[in-house]
């Protein structure tokens, strides 16, 4: 996997056809969507319920390409080399969800997988500041995890301020959470390379009707990278 800072757009099945997520999944990645993006949630650390390792094991053989594990659950660890065997390219766990980062940092690069940390919103870039080289991916949510479809929280001088600490180092900065053509090139413009959307790529769209996921996923891109501007 090359390491590069062009805007990624990664789809977030949980707005997608559950009951076709294979399909789904292919679909998206047809119609132009670099990532495939996995929320994890558990009930306890956010308000929701949605899948486990057996779905990722399930999806993977349709992603030919990333599949970007985010784990809003606590504790993280226990889990982490399920995830990583269930296919998992990059995983990402919450500063918040436990009292030591950095070790489960170190556990998810030994499962094999990529690491990656979570800022909820009200966590401080400088928080992550001793985790970066232990770091592939931080994400920073847009929104207080949990569900799909609420309103974006601007983030922009958190993401400023990680692309500064970050400087040369191979580390993805990721929105996750309100991402549309409206939002992405203000994060874009702060410095974010991936982004996490959910409806606003899924809208319109189904496995028998593909192409407005194409139609959505060229849009977001295209406004991030300051077409629409």
């Amino acid at each position: 996997m090359t390491f590069d800072r062009s805007i990624k757009i990664a789809p977030s099945i949980l707005a997608a056809d559950f009951a076709n997520f294979g399909a789904e999944c292919a679909a998206v990645e047809a119609q132009g969507a670099d990532w495939v993006h996995v929320d994890v949630m558990d009930g306890h650390f956010v308000p929701n319920i949605t899948f486990g390792p057996a779905t990722c094991a399930a999806i993977r053989p349709h992603i030919k390409g990333v599949m970007d594990v985010h784990l809003m659950i606590a504790p993280v660890d226990p889990y982490i080399d399920a995830f990583a065997q269930a296919g998992a390219d990059f995983i990402t766990a919450h500063i918040e969800a436990g009292p030591h980062i950095h070790r489960t940092l170190q556990a998810i690069r030994a499962s094999g997988a990529k690491a990656g940390v979570a800022l909820n919103p009200g966590t401080p870039a400088e928080s992550v500041a001793h985790l970066l080289d232990l770091t592939d991916l931080v994400c920073v949510m847009t929104v207080n995890p949990g569900f799909g479809g609420q309103k974006f929280i601007d983030m922009s001088d958190k993401i400023k301020t990680l692309r500064q600490m970050i400087g040369d180092r191979p580390v993805h900065i990721e929105i996750d959470g309100g991402v549309d053509v409206n939002t992405a090139p203000v994060v874009a413009q702060a410095g974010a390379d991936v982004l996490v959307a959910g409806s606003a790529v899924f809208k319109g769209g189904s496995v028998s009707d593909p192409a407005p996921y194409g139609t959505n996923i060229k849009a977001i891109r295209e406004a991030a990278n300051g077409v629409y501007i």
